[in-house]
């Protein structure tokens, strides 16, 4: 049954209400955020805002390589506007909300089975998971030590994968073309990891411009981690914890760790506001072209 447009056009406004909404309450409760903003230098405000939207490119193309493991593709727009969106969910919402806004959408408006998108998904983790570690590791820890701790990493989650993929009931595809699609997702999922650790390393090098590269690796290894256990919005309060806890293997302070914190907290806000504009334009030109 076809959707009317005078009804599309009341879901996309409510988008947008929604999102304004979200907003406005979550900064009425972290007005340290906007304090912080204020009281940075616009010239580091604006590089790091640079690097965040290089960032949402390598986001979004983990999205797309996640969709080529389902053998799926999205037009530039509608995948563009797709990853904007389950950005801004997975802030907002506690948990991996934006993952359940594109199974949604993907089986609602392409078809494709959320079994199918989940495994993809635990595909896109595991690769991550590995990444982590050795980004945690590599610059702490002798080498045989990280390569140890990857392999335990990897063979678990091969047999998490294994284990899903049997009891969903998945059709088996051939082992070369998996194997293809794995390491274009596991290269996607490096490249967002270097520039995550691009972003760390501006923001903790404006508070201490004596910490080396080797700590940044560190301290976003395991920043990385706390995507696994984010019960709180945005991961506030997780990902700090887990930085502080491993202060240990990356040796910096927490004093640095909380300066750099509310810094990136404040531009990653700037960021979803530009995205939800960016929505909010195209949704404005959609509801203009179906009058």
């Amino acid at each position: 049954m076809a959707i009317r447009p005078a009804y599309l056009a009341m879901l996309r406004l409510s988008l947008v209400a929604a999102t304004v909404a979200w907003f406005t309450y979550y900064l009425s409760n972290h007005g340290e955020l906007l304090r912080q903003l204020v009281s940075t230098p616009p010239r580091v405000i604006l590089i790091l805002l640079v690097i965040y939207w290089v960032w949402f490119a390598a986001l979004a193309l983990t999205i797309h390589a996640t969709l080529h493991f389902c053998r799926s593709t999205l037009p530039v727009g509608e995948h563009l506007l797709l990853s904007a969106y389950s950005t801004l969910v997975n802030f907002f919402v506690p948990g991996q909300g934006g993952l359940a806004i594109r199974g949604l959408y993907l089986k609602r408006r392409h078809g494709l089975t959320m079994r199918t998108y989940v495994y993809a998904s635990l595909v896109y983790y595991a690769c991550y998971a590995v990444v982590s570690v050795v980004l945690l590791l590599s610059s702490s820890t002798p080498w045989w030590q990280t390569l140890g701790a990857s392999a335990v990493v990897a063979l678990l989650s091969l047999l998490t994968l294994r284990s899903f993929f049997r009891r969903a009931g998945l059709p088996a595809s051939p082992f070369r073309s998996t194997v293809a699609k794995a390491t274009c997702l596991m290269t996607a999922t490096v490249l967002q990891a270097a520039v995550q650790a691009l972003v760390y390393g501006y923001e903790l090098r404006t508070i201490d411009p004596g910490v080396r590269w080797s700590q940044v690796i560190s301290y976003t290894g395991a920043a990385n981690f706390s995507l696994f256990v984010a019960v709180t919005p945005g991961a506030i309060g997780i990902r700090e914890s887990f930085l502080v806890f491993s202060e240990r293997l990356h040796h910096i302070s927490t004093a640095t760790i909380v300066a750099a914190s509310l810094i990136d907290r404040s531009v990653f806000m700037l960021l979803l506001a530009s995205l939800a504009s960016l929505a909010f334009v195209f949704h404005a030109q959609r509801i203009f072209r179906s009058r």
